[in-house]
């Protein structure tokens, strides 16, 4: 997401960010049950692991072939406490914290990263960037493949100095979102980050957050080449690495894992999409949306006539779904249209953030709603009601 009031958000962040709730104490078990006494605890159930996903057309399915969707929320902080000196997340990462995203019925969890933070340059303190950084992400991964949820692993911040239309900062770090992937440090990353888990087929791989392009040229076709073909790009003063480039660096490592590529304007555009996709010797790209209330295609209609072409052919995948209400009409509607196509949409965000300033989903880690999280939470756990499963 695009955050103008960003370093405000983030403050707060660290001022309301709650410890997460302890884990229950465990079930004695080997006690005989008397007669006639009360029922022994039934344990919990035994948590499936999440699937491990190929795309089929334009659908998500597992190893038995069975259609997936991934549904469930953001977990932001990793991107961006890291290159501020403040830790590694923000707020808990711990099992009782992911243990409450899985409570709400999510399935996923997408976790946006820092390049810098994970390849330890030297602009990053130690303590929180290379081994340190690389070693909490691997353990939070694994904490959320425990509770059968789908990791998403997704480039939010790098490098390039970029200080024109829509420029979030004029520093050339990794401390906010940029136009593109840069070449300097994005293929790097990708290749490191795709050879830590191309073992684990169960996580997906989002290759930039929001990319902008279109906001350095009013030349729509040669921001889309930009976006896949990266070099020298109109408005952009750093070398590019485009979604190709990207891609390539992915699989050149062995990894098979599902790409998730976000279209122009933020993600919100993806009018041409499939005309510029890249090629994936893996045959495993599905596309990204993002779509907030302030967006420029924030409507049935656009959807349809945009969105719509797109989800016949490849996944669709919103990444990010959100208002700036502080409620959920506009996002209801998000969830409604996408059910109808079988896509997928994850919620911004995980974070005990002012819903209204940065759309949060919580009040504290233990996963009590915001007014406006509540819809998302309450959508998903009908959906799991009616599945049976807890899985869709």
């Amino acid at each position: 997401m695009r955050r103008p009031l960003r370093l405000l958000v983030l403050a707060v962040a660290a001022v309301l960010a709650l410890p997460g709730a302890s884990p229950p104490s465990p079930i004695p078990t080997g006690s005989p049950v008397a007669l006639g006494s009360p029922a022994a605890p039934r344990p919990p159930a035994p948590v499936s692991a999440p699937p491990q996903l190929h795309v089929v057309g334009n659908r998500l399915v597992d190893r038995e072939g069975v259609t997936r969707r991934l549904l469930g929320v953001n977990r932001s902080g990793a991107e961006f406490s890291c290159v501020q000196g403040r830790g590694i997340f923000d707020g808990p990462a711990d099992d009782a914290s992911v243990a409450a995203i899985a409570g709400w019925g999510a399935n996923t969890v997408r976790v946006p990263l820092n390049e810098e933070c994970w390849l330890g340059t030297a602009n990053i303190d130690p303590r929180y960037a290379g081994a340190a950084y690389t070693s909490a992400v691997r353990d939070y991964v694994r904490r959320l493949t425990a509770h059968g949820l789908t990791p998403v692993l997704e480039l939010h911040w790098s490098h390039g100095r970029y200080t024109g239309p829509s420029a979030g900062c004029a520093d050339e770090h990794a401390s906010c979102q940029k136009p593109m992937p840069d070449l300097r440090h994005s293929p790097a990353f990708w290749t490191s980050v795709a050879t830590a888990f191309k073992n684990a087929p169960e996580v997906v791989f989002d290759l930039f957050n929001e990319p902008y392009p279109d906001r350095a040229t009013p030349d729509t076709e040669r921001a889309w080449a930009c976006w896949r073909d990266g070099g020298t790009c109109p408005g952009i003063g750093y070398a590019v690495a485009g979604m190709q480039t990207l891609v390539d660096a992915v699989r050149a490592t062995g990894a098979r894992n599902p790409i998730l590529l976000g279209g122009l304007a933020y993600a919100n555009d993806l009018g041409r999409w499939t005309a510029y996709a890249p090629k994936d010797p893996a045959g495993n790209l599905a596309a990204a949306w993002h779509a907030y209330n302030f967006n420029a295609c924030a409507d049935e209609s656009c959807w349809s006539r945009t969105l719509g072409p797109v989800a016949g052919r490849v996944p669709l995948v919103a990444g990010e779904i959100g208002e700036n209400t502080c409620a959920h009409a506009f996002t209801d509607r998000v969830m409604r249209w996408l059910d109808g196509r079988g896509a997928s949409y994850l919620g911004w965000t995980w974070n005990t953030w002012d819903c209204a300033a940065g759309p949060a989903l919580i009040r504290d880690y233990a996963g009590t709603p915001t007014a406006y999280g509540a819809g998302l939470r309450d959508h998903l756990r009908s959906l799991n009601a009616r599945s049976g499963t807890g899985r869709s």
